[in-house]
């Protein structure tokens, strides 16, 4: 019996839909095209990443992270 491979998008849902966030964000910033989600995306996997360096730049890791979840919800939902 083979099983059919999934696809990264039905994968990033996968872990958004199990809570997974962090494999989510970081699974769907290494797709080439990400459109207007692209930045929150971006910042958020390297708020997950290296939180202190977003603090260091001002940013809000928190907040940050909150941008990329917003941003995957509409992205692939």
């Amino acid at each position: 019996m083979t099983i059919a491979p999934q696809s990264k998008a039905s994968l990033v849902r996968e872990h958004m839909a199990a809570g997974r966030w962090a494999d989510a964000v970081r699974l769907a910033a290494s797709f080439p095209r990400l459109d207007k989600h692209r930045d929150a995306i971006l910042d958020a996997r390297t708020a997950y990443t290296n939180p202190r360096w977003m603090a260091q730049l001002g940013v809000d890791p928190e907040a940050a992270k909150e941008a990329g979840h917003a941003a995957l919800r509409e992205r692939f939902a």
